[in-house]
């Protein structure tokens, strides 16, 4: 009782405008403040368009190329022909997969301990939510893993996965997000961190079903109008998913999650429409089991990119549904500039066709074609549809 008289003062608090903030104020995503008669054409928006990335990581070799003098860095560049198709979301959200730092030494695998400028160009990129629970959340101990949820959020991101203590987590999970006149749930779990003890007292919120099940129920009681869950998960390098992981997203959606979304394995697997019964009804229920990696220096084969999970959901009849969705080809694009490699998430379509565009080696070239070629028929398979961007969309500054 005393949990919800709490909860329910800092949400007036909150919505007073008070300026004592609470923790998780960014959550409210709305618009900025409109004029009377602007209001009355965007009351009630009744589509909302999400965007979901995978695996952004950041090994030693992409430190360095980040690295431009003394103790800073800069990763802007990483994110420039990426940020204007993120522009055009509402919510854009993405698994951190490393930990962050304010200080030297700052590391690659298998221990992620990556400069806090890495936060600053997220957001500048166009990320607004950031799911932390991951198998490298532990990588910095308990002094990391409080400092990059600290990070984060003075980046002005949206976080959750993990937390300082368990009363920080009751107070802010699930993870609601006002925005367009929609409240969105997001839940995140990990299925293991690398065998690293959560260190007292911070919470990684780990992939147990009986919690998971409380969880789902938490958001429903919440009337969140649509729930979704981020889970990092299956096995690395497979391009197919695992059985277990078609169980686990088929008890989740039973339990009530509108939409599951997978990261870890580091390449992309199938997104699936999954028939499920609840109540005695069945639904299709969408599943992406992983948009493998966002950005990242990955030498292995199929990791040399992933996808962006495009979902437009709407209000139909007091019910909020998912009216389409697209998966997006990202492909890590490393050209060397000054004496150095950089690294880039570049969106494919703009430029496969566009010699002009990019001064593309011809090996890298091949290698994107390739890639986006195995990307189409891989999720061409199951019905899966790709958005394609002309350049005239990508405005890079």
């Amino acid at each position: 009782m005393l949990t919800r008289i709490l909860c329910l003062f800092l949400t007036l608090l909150f919505l007073s405008g008070g300026n004592k903030k609470h923790p998780n104020q960014a959550a409210n995503l709305s618009e900025k403040a409109l004029k009377p008669e602007e209001k009355k054409k965007t009351e009630l928006p009744k589509t909302l368009r999400l965007m979901f990335a995978g695996d952004i990581m950041s090994q030693l070799i992409q430190i360095e190329s980040a690295h431009i003098g003394n103790n800073e860095y800069n990763y802007d560049p990483c994110f420039k022909y990426i940020r204007p198709i993120f522009e055009q979301a509402d919510l854009v959200i993405g698994n951190l997969e490393c930990t962050l730092s304010d200080k030297p030494p700052y590391t690659g695998y298998p221990n992620f301990r990556s400069p806090d400028q890495l936060a600053s160009a997220l957001k500048k990129g166009g990320f607004d939510i950031l799911v932390t629970a991951n198998n490298h959340s532990l990588d910095g101990g308990l002094n990391g893993l409080n400092h990059t949820i600290e990070m984060v959020r003075e980046s002005g991101f949206v976080q959750t996965g993990t937390f300082k203590n368990e009363a920080y987590k009751n107070l802010l999970y699930p993870l609601i997000v006002y925005k367009n006149g929609f409240k969105i749930a997001l839940l995140n779990y990990t299925h293991h961190t690398n065998g690293y003890g959560t260190p007292t007292p911070s919470v990684v919120n780990r992939l147990d079903m009986e919690k998971v099940k409380n969880d789902l129920q938490k958001a429903k009681n919440m009337q969140a109008d649509f729930v979704i869950t981020f889970l990092h998960w299956g096995d690395e390098h497979h391009l197919n998913e695992g059985f277990e992981q078609r169980g686990v997203a088929q008890l989740l959606h039973q339990w009530g999650s509108n939409l599951v979304v997978g990261s870890h394995p580091h390449v992309v697997q199938p997104i699936k429409n999954q028939v499920v019964t609840i109540n005695k009804k069945s639904y299709s229920q969408l599943t992406a089991y992983s948009l493998g990696n966002f950005i990242s220096s990955q030498p292995f084969v199929n990791t040399e990119g992933g996808i962006v999970f495009e979902v437009n959901i709407k209000k139909q009849q007091n019910q909020t549904i998912i009216d389409n969705y697209f998966y997006i080809p990202v492909l890590r694009y490393t050209p060397r500039e000054n004496g150095k490699t950089h690294y880039y998430a570049l969106p494919v379509s703009p430029f496969e066709n566009n010699e002009s565009a990019i001064k593309m080696p011809a090996n890298e070239k091949t290698k994107m074609l390739n890639f986006v070629h195995r990307i189409r028929t891989q999720l061409g398979a199951h019905g899966a549809k790709e958005h394609k961007f002309s350049l005239n969309e990508i405005i890079i500054d």
